[in-house]
């Protein structure tokens, strides 16, 4: 590794509910993680145009969560970054004026940027586009269907409601390159990090998240975050089909130095437990009575780890699944016996873990010849039920890593390129 031991690597990753950032310091071993943050955004912002099935953050509450972050860390280890990495949630999209997207302002000690002509980013789980809408694209180009949620989906349902009639902006098409290439270089000192840091290009969070456990091919990474993974690594030469299939609950993710991911990717992870938190929050409201949500989480988790067992079976596809996007959820096998929160919660658990063995089954992983299951991901990291139940589903040993995984990753990815 060239360069100074005492250089820093940045990652960051701008997920779903949360803005993570984590330091890397390389060690005559390779590298160590020396410090670490994470703050929620609470972006959610609602949709004028789509209504309910739209799914749009606020991108200045991500960047402020951002800020808060990265003033958190140490500053005197900040001062020795001289690599940033960046992931984040996938598929999404968000749009700018060009040379307009933000403008540097004096902010105490240090300039900081603030998004100016910036829409709301519309995420991965929005719903805009129903499946008689997809179905009217032209089909991609691709080994991966076309879902609501993705991008360029998002861009034709602009085209069709708002835009001029015109064929498809190419232009706004960002650039693809390899991992680990530099977008560019910072203008200004920022949290102490020095003006002309090099900055890698965005990366997917998914691949991130592998990325920083995975080092075996006889490894099947699980990741539960807001939304949920069961992967496994494809043998060198893999090739990939040459149309999509639409009805199959695995797709094939690129991965790094030219590898591919065979992905169970389930639109319901920690998002489901959120939604069922709310719920019950909507409930006591309703009752007059008030209790924060951070607090309603802990006390089901507790309720939870008190019942070993429930004979509820939850199916908790609250947000369908690309593959079959008219699936809802059901609740079967309801017993006088088993309505408490504690039974409840360790069923809607195993209900997140059993679907995504569904669709990545037990079998199959044990045919290519996986032999541990490397967990990852904040809903795995905070939720011992969630845990519990992957131990009791999956037939290998489990090793868990931290919620920070995906910054992690993407600080790796730069680590290795220095």
């Amino acid at each position: 590794m060239a360069g100074s031991e005492a250089s820093c690597v940045l990652g960051i990753d701008l997920g779903t509910t949360s803005v993570k950032a984590a330091l890397l310091v390389g060690t005559g071993r390779g590298h160590v993680v020396a410090a670490s943050c994470s703050r929620e955004t609470q972006a959610h912002a609602s949709s004028l145009e789509a209504g309910p099935q739209g799914m749009e953050q606020n991108v200045r509450r991500i960047i402020t969560a951002l800020d808060e972050c990265l003033a958190a860390l140490p500053q005197q280890q900040l001062q020795r970054v001289s690599h940033i990495g960046i992931s984040g949630q996938m598929h999404g999209i968000v749009f700018w004026k060009t040379d307009q997207g933000c403008r540097w302002t004096e902010c105490g000690t240090s300039p900081a940027f603030e998004p100016e002509e910036v829409s709301h980013l519309v995420t991965w789980q929005d719903g805009r586009c129903s499946p008689a809408f997809l179905a009217s694209l032209p089909p991609p180009q691709s080994h991966i269907s076309l879902a609501t949620g993705f991008g360029c989906a998002t861009v034709y349902w602009y085209l069709k409601n708002r835009l001029k009639k015109s064929g498809f902006p190419l232009h706004l098409l960002p650039e693809v390159g390899d991992p680990g290439s530099i977008a560019g270089r910072t203008i200004c000192a920022w949290h102490g990090i020095p003006k002309g840091t090099e900055v890698g290009i965005a990366l997917g969070d998914f691949q991130c998240s592998v990325y920083s456990c995975l080092t075996e091919r006889t490894d099947a990474v699980l990741n539960i975050s807001t939304s949920a993974q069961l992967t496994i690594s494809m043998p060198p030469g893999f090739q990939l089909p040459e149309t999509p299939d639409p009805s199959s609950a695995v797709t094939y993710f690129p991965y790094f130095n030219g590898d591919y991911l065979a992905v169970a990717a389930s639109l319901n992870g920690g998002n489901v437990l959120a939604t069922f938190v709310d719920m019950v929050s909507q409930w006591m409201e309703e009752l007059g009575l008030q209790v924060q949500d951070s607090a309603i989480y802990a006390k089901i988790i507790k309720a939870a780890l008190a019942q070993d067992d429930s004979k509820l079976s939850i199916q908790p596809t609250i947000f369908g699944e690309r593959h079959v996007p008219e699936q809802l959820a059901s609740v079967t096998s309801i017993a006088v016996s088993e309505l408490s929160l504690g039974h409840v919660t360790r069923a809607l658990c195993r209900g997140i873990v059993e679907n995504l063995c569904s669709m990545l089954p037990v079998q199959r992983l044990m045919e290519t010849g996986v032999s541990r299951i490397l967990g990852s991901g904040s809903a795995l990291a905070r939720n011992e039920v969630l845990r519990q139940e992957v131990e009791r589903i999956f037939p290998f040993p489990v090793v868990y890593g931290k919620d920070v995984d995906a910054a992690v990753g993407a600080a790796m990815v730069m680590f290795h390129r220095k």
